[in-house]
């Protein structure tokens, strides 16, 4: 399917739904799995890291196909979820085929623009903002600089932000490496985050983060693989 910024294809292997592009997986379901050992999960984890508990509100800046916020569903039934993604058409594909959740407030907006323009605050705000290259996601800005700031703005006091970093070679090194250094710099605390699969890390910050061992609390409702995946999530200090 061809959208305005992308060219998708909607893949099902056995009972698992994934949406592609580029080389890339934007999003996966199934039906009887919540986690799947890649950078969706850890990206989840570090929300739940917050320090003043469980975050009552997120935002997901990149929303793509909705994984982590089914998974933050699961884990936080209560929570509200506002995702910003710029493709319509990435939205109207998770819809129909990944069951993107009814309750996630959907904005299709440029999340830089949308950002600068928004005046509410979060508990956690995740970043996961990358563009579609020629045969690799990109991200378009280093969250550094006044691009971290503008992101910290809609963080509510005692929050938490969580980013998406690629750990291969060359450009994803740079950016990894630039990043790292940000997130030293502008946040009392910051934790590194690990999926057992994948080439990402994601990253932490907020005036204190939580360690790993909170995670425990969340395994009840998982079947044993991802009672697996999650245990195998490795949080450490940045």
């Amino acid at each position: 399917m061809q959208t305005a910024f992308n060219t998708m294809e909607v893949v099902k292997v056995g009972e698992r739904v994934d949406m592609d592009v580029a080389g890339a997986t934007y999003a996966t379901w199934h039906p009887e799995h919540l986690l799947t050992g890649y950078s969706w999960d850890a990206l989840s984890v570090g929300c739940l890291l917050r320090d003043g508990g469980p975050p009552a509100s997120v935002l997901v800046l990149g929303l793509g196909g909705g994984t982590v916020a089914r998974q933050l569903r699961h884990f936080l039934p209560n929570v509200r979820i506002v995702g910003i993604e710029i493709d319509q058409g990435v939205v109207d594909l998770a819809r129909r085929h990944l069951h993107l959740d009814e309750t996630v407030e959907v904005h299709v907006a440029d999340a830089y623009e949308w950002l600068a323009n928004a005046t509410e605050t979060f508990d956690a705000v995740i970043d996961d903002l990358f563009l579609t290259g020629a045969t690799d996601v990109v991200r378009s800005r280093v969250p550094e600089g006044d691009t971290l700031a503008l992101v910290r703005r809609r963080v509510a006091p005692g929050g938490v932000v969580v980013a998406n970093l690629i750990t291969d070679v060359g450009d994803h090194n740079t950016v990894r490496r630039k990043t790292r250094s940000a997130f030293r710099d502008a946040f009392t605390e910051a934790r590194v985050v690990k999926p057992p699969r994948g080439l990402n890390e994601i990253l932490v910050g907020g005036d204190a983060v939580k360690s790993g061992k909170v995670l425990k609390q969340y395994t009840t409702g998982l079947v044993d693989e991802d009672q697996r995946f999650l245990s195998s999530i490795v949080v450490s200090p940045l």
